[in-house]
C-alpha cells in the first residue's frame, strides 16, 4: 500500500495530476492530453516496478468467493465495494508487467485511431463536425450577428429588459445557424455590451446574459457537442446493452430489449430541440423578471421600428396571425379528412413480409425470466400468443412476387384511394400563401392587385389539382396544366418579395432562417443524416455570405439568387419525375426532366463556385478555411490524445475500478446523479472535449448499460457540459467576454453576472430530470 491507498487509486491520482498539470502548463491541450498519458504511464510503471503500487484484489480462489458465486450472485457484480469483507490478495497493478501493458497500449491506440478517427463506422458522422464548423465560421464572418442584434433590439427594446431578451433571441438564432460559442460571445460582447451599458443596464446582467446566450450553441442543434457525444454514446450504448443482454442470459440485445440498441446523432438532434428552447426561454424569463424587479438596472429602450410603414394592431393581427393560423389549421384539418394526402401510385412488385411477434419467445428459461422482468408478464403473454398464431398459420408470411393481375389490382386500389389534393402541392401553396399574407401585413396600404393575382393563382392551382389532375396523371401533363395558375402564383410571390424586403426584420431573419430550416428540417424529418445536411448548410452559408458581400459592394447578386432557384428546381423535378435513365424503358418526359434537373444542378454548382470566388477575392474564404482547419484539427487531435490517456487508465485497472464503484450502488438514479455531479465539478477545470473523450468512455458502460432512455442520458450530459463554458475559473465563455469587454467591466462583474445563469442551468437539468418527456417527445413523434 502506498500512503495507505490502493495501487489503482494511486494510479488514478497520478493520471489526474498529470492531466491537470499538462492543461495548466499552457501547452496546447490537444498535445497535453497525450503527454499526460505518456508521463503518467511512465510514473506508474516505475512505481510498480519498485513494488510500491499494490492492488488489493479479491481472492477468486477462496472458499468464501466460491460460496458467494454458487449462491447465485453473478461474478461481474462482485467487487470490493459491494463485498468489502471478502478475502484479498496482493498483486501489482500490472499483473503481467508494464512491458506487456505498454505493448497492448501501443497496439490498441493504433486500432482505436483506425476505428474512431480514420476508417471506422463513425468517421462519416464525424465529418459533420468539419461541415458544421465551416458553416458556423462562414456565417460569423458574413456579419449576420450584427444585423440580428440591431434588428432584435428594435423589436424587444421597448420591453422591460428588452435588450437582454434580444440577446437571448439572437444567441438562440446563432446557435441554430453557427453553433460556434467563441465567435458568438465575442461578437455579442463587441456589439451589444457597450450598447447595454450605455443605456443603463447592469454590468452583471449584461455580461451574464451574453455569456450564457452564447453557449446555447452547445445544446441547440446542429450542435458540435451532440455530434461528438452522439458518435461516442452510440457505440457505448450498443456495447453496454449487448453486455447487459448476455449477463441476463439472452443471446443479444435485440432479443432482450425487443428493439435494436441503436442511438444515432439525428435522433439526438431531435431530442435536443426542446431542451435547447427551454434553456433559452428560462434565460429570457430571468432577464424579464430581473427587469421588473430592478427597472433602473434593465430599462426599456425604444430603438425605432423595423417596418417602413406604420401598421395598426388590427392589420397586424389579421395578416400576421389570423390568416396564417387559418391557413395552417385548415390544411391540417383537410389532411385529417383525407382531402390532402399522398397521390403516389407506386406499388411494390412484391407482397409485404409478415410481421413477427413483438418479442422473441424462443429463448432460454433464464432469458425468458429476464425479459418478463423487463417487459412485464402481459407483454410476454401477448408475444407468445402472437407467435402461436404465426406458427399455426405456417410461419411468418414470406414476401412473394405479385402476378400482373395482382399488381394491376393493387395499383387500381391505390389510385382509387388517392387524395384529391397532393401533399406536395398543399405544402407549396401554404408556404406561398403565407408569403402573400405577410407581404400584405407589411404594406397594408400598398397596391393589393399583384397579391390578389397570386391568391387567385393559388385557388386555380387547387381547382386544377382537384378537377384535372388525377393520381395517374403523368408529371409532364401536370406541369402543362399547372403552368398558368402557377405563373400567377409566382407573379404575386415576386411582388411580395419586394414588399417584404422593405421590412428590416424579415430581410435580416429570413435568409439564415431558410438555411436553418433546410439543415435542421432534413435531419429532424429523417430525410437525411447529419453529414449531408451539414454539407448543405456549409454550401448555403457560403452562398449567403457571398450574397451579403455582393450587396456590400453594390454589385448584383442575381447569380446567387438564380442558383438558389436552381436548387429548388432540382428538388421539385426530383420529387415529381422519375430521373432513372439507366432502365430499359425511359420515356420522353423522363429524359426532358433529367436534362432540366441536370442543367439546374450545373447552374447551382456554378453559383456555389462563383460564391467561393467572391469570398476568395474579398479576402474572406482563406481565413474561413484556415480557421475551420484549425478547429477541426484540434478536435481530432484531442480525440487521438484522449484515446491514449484512456488506454493508460484501462491498462492498470483504473477504468474497471471506477466502474465497479459505480455498480456497487443498487439505485440507478444514484449512480447517474453521482456521474452528473462529477461532470459538473470537472466542468470547472476541463473543457467539454476533454470530458467527452476522457471521462465519458470510463463511466459510459455503466450509465448506458441500465434501463434509462439513452436519448435522455445523452442530452442530460450535453446540458451539463454546457455549464463548463460558464463556470469559473476556466469557463471559456468568460475568457472570451473578458477579452472584449470595456475597461469599466471587471472580472468580478462577469463572475457575479454568470452565477444566476449557472443556477438556471442547474434548474434546467432538474426540470429535464423530473420531466424526461421533454427530451423524448420529439423523437417519439418523428419516425426514423
Amino acid at each position: 500500500m502506498f500512503f495507505g491507498l490502493d495501487g489503482v487509486e494511486v494510479g488514478l491520482i497520478i493520471v489526474a495530476i498529470c492531466l491537470f498539470g499538462g492543461i495548466l502548463s499552457g501547452f496546447p491541450v490537444a498535445f497535453a492530453i497525450a503527454g499526460a498519458g505518456v508521463i503518467s504511464f511512465g510514473i506508474i510503471a516505475a512505481l510498480d516496478s519498485a513494488g510500491l503500487l499494490i492492488h488489493q484484489a479479491i481472492d477468486t480462489g477462496s472458499a468464501v468467493y466460491r460460496d458467494l458465486v454458487n449462491s447465485g450472485v453473478k461474478a461481474d457484480s462482485i467487487s470490493i465495494f459491494r463485498y468489502p469483507d471478502l478475502p484479498r490478495i496482493e498483486e501489482p497493478v500490472f499483473p503481467k508487467g508494464w512491458e506487456v501493458a505498454l505493448d497492448r497500449n501501443v497496439s490498441f491506440v493504433v486500432n482505436r485511431m483506425n476505428e474512431r478517427v480514420l476508417a471506422g463506422q463513425s468517421i462519416e458522422t464525424l465529418l459533420a463536425v468539419l461541415m458544421f464548423v465551416l458553416m458556423g465560421i462562414t456565417l460569423e464572418r458574413s456579419k449576420i450577428a450584427n444585423d440580428l442584434l440591431t434588428t432584435m433590439a428594435r423589436v424587444f427594446g421597448p420591453l422591460p429588459g428588452g435588450l437582454a431578451v434580444s440577446i437571448v433571441v439572437v444567441g438562440a438564432f446563432l446557435a441554430a445557424s453557427t453553433g460556434i460559442v467563441g465567435a458568438t460571445v465575442v461578437t455579442m460582447g463587441l456589439l451589444a455590451l457597450p450598447t447595454m451599458l450605455r443605456n443603463g443596464y447592469s454590468p452583471e446582467l449584461s455580461t451574464g446574459v451574453i455569456a450564457a446566450s452564447g453557449t446555447l450553441g452547445q445544446i441547440i442543434p446542429p450542435s458540435i457537442v451532440i455530434v461528438l457525444l452522439g458518435t461516442l454514446a452510440g457505440d457505448l450504448y450498443s456495447a453496454a446493452q449487448e453486455k447487459r443482454a448476455v449477463a441476463e442470459g439472452c443471446t443479444d440485445a435485440l432479443t432482450y430489449l425487443g428493439e435494436p440498441a441503436v442511438l444515432s446523432v439525428g435522433t439526438l438532434f431531435q431530442a435536443a430541440l426542446l431542451p435547447g428552447i427551454l434553456l433559452a426561454l428560462l434565460y429570457a424569463l430571468y432577464a424579464f423578471g430581473y427587469a421588473l424587479l430592478n427597472p433602473d438596472k434593465a430599462p426599456a429602450v425604444p430603438m425605432g421600428s423595423t417596418n417602413a410603414e406604420p401598421v395598426t394592431r388590427g392589420e397586424a393581427f389579421t395578416w400576421f396571425l389570423g390568416a396564417p393560423v387559418l391557413l395552417v389549421v385548415g390544411t391540417i384539418l383537410l389532411g385529417n379528412l383525407g382531402v390532402i394526402g399522398s397521390q403516389s401510385t407506386d406499388v411494390s412488385r412484391y407482397s409485404d413480409i409478415g410481421e413477427g411477434a413483438s418479442l422473441r419467445t424462443n429463448v432460454s428459461p433464464e432469458c425468458q425470466a429476464s425479459m418478463i422482468e423487463l417487459h412485464g408478464q402481459e407483454a410476454w403473454d401477448a408475444a407468445v400468443s402472437q407467435q402461436t398464431a404465426i406458427n399455426e398459420a405456417g410461419g411468418v408470411q414470406a414476401s412473394e412476387r405479385l402476378t400482373e393481375d395482382e399488381l394491376a389490382t393493387a395499383q387500381a386500389d391505390k389510385i382509387a384511394n388517392a387524395a384529391p389534393i397532393g401533399t406536395g402541392i398543399a405544402v407549396l401553396l401554404v408556404l406561398t400563401s403565407l408569403f402573400l399574407t405577410t407581404a400584405r401585413g407589411v404594406s397594408p396600404s400598398g397596391n393589393p392587385q399583384p397579391l390578389i393575382i397570386g391568391a387567385v393563382g393559388t385557388v386555380l392551382v387547387v381547382l386544377v389539382d382537384i378537377l384535372l389532375v388525377s393520381a395517374n396523371t403523368s408529371p409532364g401533363t401536370m406541369v402543362v396544366l399547372m403552368a398558368l395558375p402557377f405563373a400567377a402564383v409566382m407573379y404575386g410571390v415576386v411582388h411580395a418579395t419586394k414588399i417584404c424586403a422593405t421590412n428590416e426584420l424579415i430581410r435580416v431573419v429570413f435568409p439564415p432562417l431558410v438555411l436553418i430550416v433546410a439543415v435542421l428540417g432534413s435531419i429532424l424529418g429523417g430525410i437525411t443524416n447529419p453529414t449531408p445536411a451539414a454539407a448543405l448548410g456549409a454550401g448555403g452559408a457560403i452562398m449567403l455570405a457571398a450574397y451579403r458581400k455582393l450587396r456590400d459592394q453594390d454589385r448584383t447578386p442575381k447569380v446567387i439568387i438564380w442558383s438558389t432557384l436552381a436548387i429548388i428546381v432540382c428538388i421539385l423535378v426530383g420529387i415529381n419525375f422519375d430521373l432513372r435513365i439507366n432502365t430499359d424503358d425511359v420515356g420522353f418526359e423522363s429524359w426532358a426532366a433529367f436534362f432540366v434537373a441536370y442543367a439546374a444542378y450545373l447552374y447551382a454548382l456554378f453559383g456555389l463556385l462563383f460564391s467561393c470566388w467572391i469570398l476568395f477575392t474579398s479576402g474572406v474564404l482563406s481565413p474561413v478555411v484556415r480557421e475551420t482547419a484549425k478547429v477541426t484539427s484540434m478536435v481530432f487531435t484531442i480525440l487521438i490524445g484522449s484515446q491514449l490517456l484512456n488506454l493508460v487508465v484501462i491498462s492498470f485497472g483504473g477504468e474497471h475500478y471506477i466502474q465497479q464503484f459505480l455498480k456497487s450502488f443498487d439505485n440507478e438514479f444514484t449512480v447517474f446523479l453521482i456521474v452528473m455531479l462529477v461532470l459538473f465539478v470537472l466542468g470547472f477545470v476541463l473543457d467539454f472535449l476533454e470530458i467527452i473523450y476522457i471521462v465519458i468512455p470510463i463511466v459510459g458502460p455503466v450509465i448506458y448499460g441500465g434501463t434509462f432512455d439513452p436519448k435522455w442520458v445523452t442530452i442530460m450530459i450535453a446540458v451539463n457540459l454546457q455549464t463548463s463554458f460558464l463556470t469559473p475559473p476556466f469557463g471559456f465563455a468568460l475568457f472570451y467576454l473578458r477579452g472584449v469587454a470595456p475597461k469599466e467591466v471587471t472580472t468580478g462583474h462577469i463572475y457575479r453576472g454568470i452565477i444566476p445563469f449557472v443556477l438556471i442551468q442547474v434548474a434546467g437539468l432538474a426540470i429535464l430530470w423530473t420531466f424526461p418527456g421533454i427530451v423524448t417527445i420529439v423523437p417519439d413523434l418523428i419516425p426514423n
